[in-house]
């Protein structure tokens, strides 16, 4: 029977209405070319990739001490029960809607709207790899295949910049139309076009270790062509707004946590100590990353149960136990797997940036729900302050143009500034306003302080090693919110070196990878599970004995 359907998609940071009409005929969710609307498809691929960075960050952040794993053992930190959801939406929804986009798109002459699903379905791809290692690609969305194997990771990393290479041809075309309903950069043809050269950088940057020569002139001519991520205005990221229901438009980790009890995510007792006690001063983006529910520590058992315990034995004098402050951040160790207390109003929450809640002024005061900038945050996928990092390293490691030290400071500096306006200009500025004047704080001196600081240890370093470290742990305290580069960022440099062990002695080999998919195994005759975690995707030669 056919009928017309009006849609209406709202989208997550603007509230852009996109009144579309579609012809379905007996399967409403079934999408094909004569049914589909190309702008609303469009959306609907832009916020499926918003969830899936999400999804595909999630354990980087854990395995790179930015978030508490949960689980005792790195084998049960990348399970294949994990990653179902994010196997399905990458390969179900976002790769078959823009195999269905791009020949609608290209006939009509919409270019933007192929360039976009070209470098949303290449970003895609090069993070499945980092994940899983070979992966579905050249039998992949066959309808009539239903037992795909899988392609090497090498040769899928290199459809995924000849993809990268074909969006930025799209962007370079002259329109028909533009993309009004683009919940990235409203359609600008040159900022896509930035946003997939940097992602073409972080791939050839994995490359660096096992084939440097195509890491180093390919970064080389990023660098010659000049259109990479630089403003602030360039950076790729997914804003979300704050509407409560139908739909929520949260960022979900403020949805996870800001409710009338609680609870959510335990923040990493190790992250939380390096912003704060690894300089000799705060680090200025803290109180922007984290909100603390109470400013106090624990003294009660009950309340933290390790406070009485002696810190493992295999931790050394530097490692953080238990509480990384005394000032009531609460967080747990490295793959801390007790079972929750009721400390949901106690333990340290997502802040300001880039969840969307609290600016912590010293309040302690329990989260609720709406407070702070009500969930309006934003997903960071590709900022410049990242590309600067990348060019850092590359310069370093590989010798492709730039100072290595020059390029550090632009980083830092443009990771400062981002967060420092994301934060003004949200609800929360005449808060900060008025915390940064009672306490005669200044955010421009506090920043100055931590570059110099950074830069002396940096011209004091002996090795490169010592300079490429502290290259990493400066990109790694600016990726909160980025479990995909994080653990892309540890796993090829093995950096930062002094990460916090897990509390057990033997928590098996660092997840190297992810576990496939249950789904994917259990449904498909040529997939085969891996033996372990440990197993490295096809850019990771690095000694076992690095990771932690």
């Amino acid at each position: 029977m056919l009928r017309t359907t009006k849609t209406c998609l709202l989208a997550v940071l603007s509230l852009l209405a996109s009144s579309c009409s579609l012809d379905l005929l007996d399967n409403p969710n079934a999408v094909n070319v004569s049914n589909t609307d190309m702008h609303y498809l469009l959306n609907r691929i832009e916020l499926d990739y918003a969830s899936h960075f999400n999804q595909m960050g999630d354990s980087g952040m854990r395995l790179t001490r930015m978030l508490n794993q949960g689980t005792a053992f790195y084998d049960n930190a990348v399970s294949p029960g994990t990653f179902d959801i994010a196997w399905t939406n990458a390969y179900a929804n976002i790769m078959t809607d823009v195999k269905t986009l791009i020949p609608i798109a290209e006939t009509s002459g919409f270019f933007i709207h192929a360039g976009i699903a070209r470098t949303i379905k290449a970003s895609v791809l090069l993070n499945l790899v980092d994940g899983f290692g070979d992966i579905p690609y050249s039998e992949a969305l066959d309808i009539v295949n239903f037992n795909p194997r899988t392609d090497p990771g090498a040769s899928v990393y290199e459809a995924a910049l000849t993809i990268l290479d074909e969006a930025i041809a799209n962007f370079e075309m002259t329109p028909r139309s533009g993309a009004p309903g683009d919940l990235y950069y409203a359609g600008n043809a040159a900022n896509w076009i930035s946003a997939a050269n940097s992602l073409k950088l972080k791939a050839l940057l994995n490359l660096r270790l096992t084939n440097k020569a195509k890491a180093t002139a390919g970064i080389a001519g990023l660098i010659a062509d000049g259109r990479l991520i630089a403003a602030s205005g360039q950076n790729f990221q997914f804003k979300f707004g704050s509407n409560l229901t139908n739909p929520d438009t949260r960022h979900p980790r403020y949805a996870d946590q800001y409710s009338p009890s609680g609870g959510g995510d335990y923040q990493a007792n190790h992250y939380m100590a390096a912003l704060y006690a690894s300089k000799s001063f705060p680090d200025p983006r803290i109180r922007y990353y984290f909100y603390r529910q109470t400013i106090a520590n624990p003294t009660d058992v009950n309340a933290l149960r390790c406070i009485n315990d002696r810190k493992p034995a295999h931790y050394s004098a530097s490692d953080v136990y238990c509480l990384p402050t005394p000032v009531g951040y609460w967080g747990r160790d490295h793959l801390n797997d007790e079972s929750m207390p009721p400390d949901g109003l106690l333990r340290t929450a997502w802040g300001l940036y880039p969840a969307g809640g609290l600016y912590d002024n010293d309040a302690g005061r329990a989260v609720s729900l709406g407070a702070g900038a009500g969930g309006a945050g934003i997903h960071p996928i590709m900022l410049r302050s990242y590309v600067d990092f990348m060019l850092a390293e590359a310069a370093l490691t590989l010798g492709t143009g730039g100072i290595p030290r020059e390029l550090l400071k632009s980083a830092i500096e443009k990771s400062m500034a981002d967060i420092r306006s994301f934060a003004l200009a949200t609800i929360e500025n005449a808060k900060i306003a008025e915390f940064e004047t009672a306490k005669q704080i200044v955010w421009a001196d506090e920043v100055t302080s931590y570059i110099n600081l950074v830069l002396k240890a940096y011209d004091a370093a002996a090795t490169d090693h010592a300079r490429l470290n502290i290259i990493a742990t400066e990109y790694w305290l600016a990726l909160y919110g980025n479990g995909v580069e994080a653990y892309n960022l540890y796993r090829r440099t093995g950096m930062p070196s002094n990460m916090q062990p897990a509390l057990q002695v033997n928590p098996g080999g660092f997840a190297r990878s992810f576990y496939y998919p249950t789904s994917f195994v259990t449904r498909n005759a040529n997939a085969v599970q891996k033996s372990n975690a440990a197993q490295a995707v096809f850019w990771d030669n690095n000694p076992a004995q690095i990771f932690k």
